[in-house]
């Protein structure tokens, strides 16, 4: 199954990112602890993630070109999260500062016998886009712009202008709200969290057997070219040309550590496969298989592969 639309050429970057950074503190503990109990910690990491910030990253590791568009805060955890993406070579020149603003805060929790986690954030207002302060200057020079749900009327008016620029619009979202609906309708690949698709529709229902449908739905509703939910251990499914795509989670190397950041990993492997001209359902493959491998390690960006870890995996796993 082809994706069913033409990537542009001769733009200076592959990828354009606009949305969410954080500064991400990692608590590792046995178990998720009951209420007024103490539990000794077996392990605790300050690192950097975000979901667009961390798929820009699992893209460049990847060898494509990135970029970033968005707002850190005037402290050291925004100044740890600018020398991140610059080592990994993200492009910062559309990425701002904003002075007495602190950087996007998340605190996770992760159970060590699984590697599920609980996140609490905090979210510095001062950090937010209006529709007028969207970067439009970037919206030329992509082939494709990845957008969240933090800042939705600002990536509205970057997606449209992405969109007379010639560029395929992605999106990650995790929560629904009116001005994250009216986004949808700009994008031509939306990939949701597993609840997305049913709650942007109006579904109750909340069963497998629905979830066919509710993405047949959102596909209807909204116009993507593209639409698709993750459901972690159960995989991922794609709605593209009226045929569904289904494909299975494959095992993590060794053990799962972390699944934090497992969804924007699953969305760089995905744009890999876009941008590199694969098939819909290789493309998941790719996405999966990122994803799972960025289990291996605590965070959403140290366990993210190279190329040939990528493929390295790829090989054995056929």
């Amino acid at each position: 199954m082809r994706f069913p639309f033409r990537l542009s050429h001769n733009k200076p970057f592959d990828c354009l990112g606009f949305g969410e950074n954080a500064s991400d503190y990692l608590l590792l503990a046995p178990e998720f602890p009951e209420a007024d109990t103490k539990s000794a910690l077996i392990e605790d990491v300050q690192t950097s993630g975000g979901q667009v910030a961390s798929a820009l990253v699992g893209l460049a590791r990847l060898g494509l070109k990135t970029a970033y568009a968005g707002r850190f805060g005037a402290d050291a955890a925004g100044e740890r999260g600018r020398e991140s993406l610059l080592r990994e070579g993200v492009d910062l020149s559309f990425a701002e500062t904003v002075e007495a603003a602190r950087t996007h805060t998340s605190y996770i929790l992760i159970a060590a016998t699984t590697g599920e986690r609980t996140v609490l954030f905090a979210r510095d207002e001062r950090l937010a886009y209006s529709a007028e302060d969207a970067p439009i200057e970037i919206a030329a020079r992509g082939r494709v712009l990845h957008v969240d749900g933090q800042n939705p009327r600002a990536a509205l008016r970057l997606a449209r202008a992405a969109h007379s620029a010639g560029a395929v619009v992605s999106a990650d979202f995790d929560f629904v709200s009116d001005d994250a609906l009216a986004l949808a309708q700009e994008v031509d690949v939306l990939i949701a969290s597993a609840d997305f698709p049913r709650l942007a529709v109006g579904m109750m229902e909340e069963a497998d057997e629905y979830r066919d449908r509710a993405l047949r739905d959102m596909q209807e509703r909204f116009g993507c070219a593209v639409v698709g939910c993750t459901r972690g251990a159960q995989g991922a499914t794609m709605l593209a040309n009226g045929m569904y795509a289904e494909m299975p989670a494959f095992a993590v190397p060794g053990e799962v550590r972390d699944t934090t950041g497992a969804g924007d990993a699953f969305h760089a492997g995905f744009l890999y496969g876009l941008l590199t001209d694969e098939s819909i359902q290789d493309a998941m493959k790719i996405a999966t298989a990122v994803a799972v491998l960025s289990c291996r390690r605590l965070g959403a960006r140290d366990g993210l592969p190279t190329k040939d870890e990528l493929d390295d995996y790829l090989t054995h796993l056929n």
